[in-house]
């Protein structure tokens, strides 16, 4: 077939799934030189989009679904669907979208797409990143690359604007580390208490800590174990920073501990150490979801379990123990001083 020479990606869901889609973006322009790269996501995702420098431009979801000719506007080739999305695929179709390709296993792609690959990522033993490349079969990308491939396939800039009065904290020469203990419920979660007698074991002269979330996160930690905000190395960024502001502190600090969520899979693709730590349940496991960069690792039970399928209440992920982390953290702080990197 004809290359593309331009093409929309769409993936119009949460932070840590556009996140993983970002190397379908970078593996495009490494096999189609020259392409022009639209993505389409919902509007807050948009910063993170756009720090990608492998995307060229950004469509909102809410603004194509008003004016479904602002598809056609872009004269794109191709669009893959990677996250179905009902009523963006009707919009693809009635902007006459050339190709347009989605997974066989959603009943309205017959209707509206033209190219369909049989993909099934309930039973998959790939990653997600895997699983989102598989969908550019129809392109003649035929190969799934391996992790460590696609994890230098983010295009993440790192020159990000720090806010003015987060750069006192960043600037004395100590380890630089995020705790973000909250998923807004998208994850099984390690327990508040398990993240302050981390913090605790970390020394202040070493380590500088930021604890990041929402405003209505920070305020479930304050309730749950106020004295995790009140250790002397410790800044509370929760409620404060934007999504633009937190990409910026990520930027600038050194790792990031925390479930399978969208701040992890950034640090990953900026290359910081991100440690994550997952329960062994399918499809929530590592093996579908564990950050992908040159410093990510994971932290996950080795057993087959679903105990808390249903209440949530994970015995498997509180069982990963404080040490375990922290031990990860010095090796790779030591391994910055000796030039070395975690092993991912």
């Amino acid at each position: 077939m004809k290359p593309p020479r331009s093409l929309i990606i769409s993936r119009t869901d949460s932070l840590g799934d556009v996140m993983l889609t970002l190397p379908v973006a970078g593996l495009l322009k490494e096999k189609f030189p020259g392409i022009r790269i639209f993505f389409l996501g919902k509007s807050y995702t948009q910063p993170l989009i756009e720090a990608s420098r492998h995307v060229d431009v950004f469509l909102d979801r809410e603004k194509v679904l008003a004016d479904p000719m602002l598809l056609r506007q872009t004269g794109a080739d191709a669009i893959v669907h990677v996250f179905p999305d009902k009523e963006i695929a009707r919009a693809a179709k009635a902007a006459g979208i050339p190709l347009r390709i989605g997974t066989s296993h959603r009943l309205f792609h017959l209707f509206t797409c033209n190219r369909l690959v049989n993909l099934s990522r309930k039973k998959s033993d790939l990653h997600e990143t895997q699983l989102n490349v598989k969908l550019l079969q129809p392109l003649g990308v035929q190969e799934v690359p391996s992790l460590p491939y696609l994890g230098n396939l983010y295009g993440m800039r790192t020159n990000l604007l720090l806010p003015d009065e987060l750069t006192p904290h960043l600037a004395d020469g100590r380890f630089r580390l995020i705790l973000h203990p909250k998923s807004k419920g998208s994850a099984r979660e390690w327990s508040v208490q398990q993240y302050f007698d981390l913090a605790k074991s970390l020394p202040p002269e070493g380590f500088i800590l930021f604890i990041t979330g929402t405003r209505s996160e920070g305020e479930a930690i304050r309730s749950q174990r106020p004295e995790l905000l009140q250790l002397p190395h410790v800044a509370d960024l929760t409620g404060k920073v934007s999504l633009a502001g937190l990409l910026a502190v990520i930027a600038h600090s050194d790792g990031l501990v925390a479930c399978s969520t969208g701040p992890l899979h950034m640090a990953a693709a900026m290359g910081k150490l991100a440690i994550g730590i997952y329960p062994p349940i399918r499809p929530m496991h590592p093996g579908r979801w564990a950050p992908v960069g040159k410093n990510a690792l994971h932290l996950s039970l080795a057993r087959n379990c679903s105990d808390c399928r249903q209440s949530g209440n994970c015995a498997c992920i509180q069982a990963i123990e404080v040490t375990q982390v922290r031990e990860a953290i010095m090796r790779f702080r030591k391994g910055l001083a000796t030039g070395s990197s975690v092993d991912a």
